[in-house]
């Protein structure tokens, strides 16, 4: 007779710290979103407690595993169908100094890093959670579990219920969606983040000095400033694209709250970004926001995004020094 599990409250302590970290990156870069991730990983152990798996000799992390991401998929869909307020972004995440890996990352199996396509800290990447965005649930997820945790073809069908062959064809199918990211690939290198850091400053010291030609000059032509509020707050929730809309816009909203800014560059998913915390709060105007940039090789800002919905900024701190 097969013994049906249960887990004390020792082995689940255990299991809990033996894998949550690893469980959070991957619903991380599954939704996106660090409390969506917060709240798949709690569900995920709920759902061990109260339906634990049937054999208590196996290996815990692949069930883990399946359960969540059974239960990420779930969630992806369910925002699909829902109407979005604005620009969707991803929710920031700090990374740590470094460029790979991240100081935040779990430790992870050897045979499952050694391969793999993207790394742990260009997988948190603005630019790539945004590209994974254009995948179906299920191609995001066989995408992550082939290509960043370096799963074979045989454990990513394991882990979501499918067969081999729909694995392959998914995971082709994955990669065609990728095609444009993998052509300028956001790979964050000490040079690049570099590049990004003295991108922001100049930027940001061009804006304190309340010059907008000077704002302006920093901007690529095709830049495009995108403002994630979720409808919590005011902000543009239409993308804002040109140089001088961009220089302007940047320049009205934050002129008149200079003097009540308190700021620190912090690393933010692999590159430098800006964490603000404003002390005279209005109304309908964020407290905090994070402002992120994506740099050309010519070192113009190209992408400028501010995340300010309050949900979207659960793992960010607000203390500064």
């Amino acid at each position: 007779m097969t013994q049906v599990a249960t887990l004390s409250s020792a082995v689940f302590a255990d299991a809990f710290h033996a894998h949550e970290r690893f469980l959070w990156g991957l619903c991380y870069r599954l939704t996106g979103s660090a409390a969506d991730a917060d709240d798949l990983v709690q569900e995920t152990f709920v759902r061990a407690i109260e339906r634990p798996p049937a054999r208590i000799d196996a290996p815990l992390r692949p069930w883990l595993v399946r359960v969540a991401l059974n239960l990420g998929r779930d969630l992806l869909r369910r925002r699909k169908r829902r109407a979005y307020i604005g620009p969707w972004l991803p929710s920031p995440i700090e990374t740590g100094d470094e460029e790979s890996p991240p100081s935040f990352e779990p430790s992870i199996d050897a045979e499952h890093t050694t391969e793999a396509r993207y790394d742990l800290l260009e997988s948190v990447s603005f630019a790539f959670l945004l590209a994974l965005e254009a995948l179906t649930p299920q191609q995001r997820a066989v995408l992550l579990l082939r290509d960043v945790f370096d799963y074979s073809v045989r454990e990513v069908a394991d882990a979501l219920g499918m067969s081999a062959p729909n694995v392959k064809t998914t995971h082709h199918r994955a990669r065609r969606a990728m095609h444009e990211y993998d052509r300028s690939r956001c790979i964050p290198t000490r040079a690049l983040q570099e590049r990004t850091r003295a991108a922001l400053g100049q930027f940001v010291a061009a804006i304190a000095g309340g010059d907008v030609g000077t704002v302006e000059a920093l901007l690529a032509d095709s830049v495009r400033a995108l403002n994630d509020a979720g409808g919590e707050y005011f902000a543009a929730r239409v993308p804002v694209i040109g140089p001088h809309r961009v220089a302007l816009f940047h320049h009205k909203i934050s002129h008149r709250r200079l003097a009540d800014m308190r700021s620190e560059v912090r690393m933010i998913n692999g590159l430098p970004a800006l964490v603000v915390e404003v002390n005279d709060q209005r109304h309908g105007e964020p407290p905090r926001f994070v402002l992120r940039c994506e740099v050309d090789d010519a070192g113009r800002v190209g992408r400028l995004y501010s995340v300010i919905a309050t949900r979207k900024l659960s793992a960010v701190r607000f203390d500064f020094t």
